[in-house]
């Protein structure tokens, strides 16, 4: 029972019928991730995906050269690998687990045959999915189109969501994987923020806390209407 109300409050598996967790619940398996763990690698065959329970997941790709660049940090609710399920693919990036990290797993075969024989659980799918393909096409916005201090000013506009009246964020990861989220270096990163706080836009109150004084500065950042000096 414990399981089938794990599975239910999952954002992917939400209004579904019982007998539809009754079902997940068979075929799901609990596996938990170290720190720094390897949970797939790019080009490893697409077994199935995982839903983060606890603890939180970078998915990342190398250069040739070695060069990590982070393209999502994913938390609890969120599913990975989901995109080599469907397709039958392997997997197009790597996973690392960045602290002890729990997740359901469910296997490609099992999943995809419940899917064949009752289609409707595929259509809370659809909406996540919809919806991390806005997140990717932001991304690839970005990296393509803004120059980092717009890279920044936009995540942490993203921080801020839904925090209506309160202007402290806490970044989500470390400034080196920052750094390399938002496909710059640590030094440019650090730089950026001194610039920032110089100008009066945000104040560090923390060793990961951030004060977000002037959200519209960071807008016209975002948006490329404004220039740091």
């Amino acid at each position: 029972m414990k399981l089938i109300h794990q599975i239910a409050r999952i954002p992917l598996f939400q209004g579904l019928d019982r007998k539809h967790y009754d079902r997940l619940a068979m075929i799901v398996t609990d596996r938990v991730f170290q720190k720094g763990e390897t949970i797939f690698g790019e080009e490893d065959e697409g077994t199935g995906f995982y839903v983060v329970l606890s603890g939180r997941v970078k998915v990342f790709k190398l250069s040739p050269e070695g060069k990590e660049q982070i393209l999502h940090i994913f938390g609890p609710g969120e599913p990975i690998g989901e995109v080599a399920v469907f397709t039958g693919r392997r997997f197009p990036a790597s996973a690392e687990a960045l602290e002890e990290t729990r997740a359901f797993f469910f296997a490609r075969k099992e999943f995809m045959d419940l899917i064949r024989r009752d289609p409707s659980l595929a259509l809370n799918m659809l909406a996540v999915l919809s919806q991390r393909l806005r997140r990717f096409s932001a991304l690839i916005e970005n990296l393509s189109l803004k120059e980092v201090p717009g890279r920044l000013a936009a995540y942490l506009l993203y921080l801020g969501e839904g925090k209506e009246g309160k202007s402290e964020v806490t970044l989500e990861i470390p400034k080196n994987q920052l750094a390399s989220l938002l496909g710059t270096i640590p030094e440019t990163l650090s730089r950026i923020l001194a610039k920032l706080t110089r100008e009066g836009i945000i104040k560090s109150i923390g060793p990961r806390q951030i004060q977000l004084l002037d959200r519209k500065g960071l807008e016209e950042l975002a948006s490329g209407e404004r220039k740091l000096a």
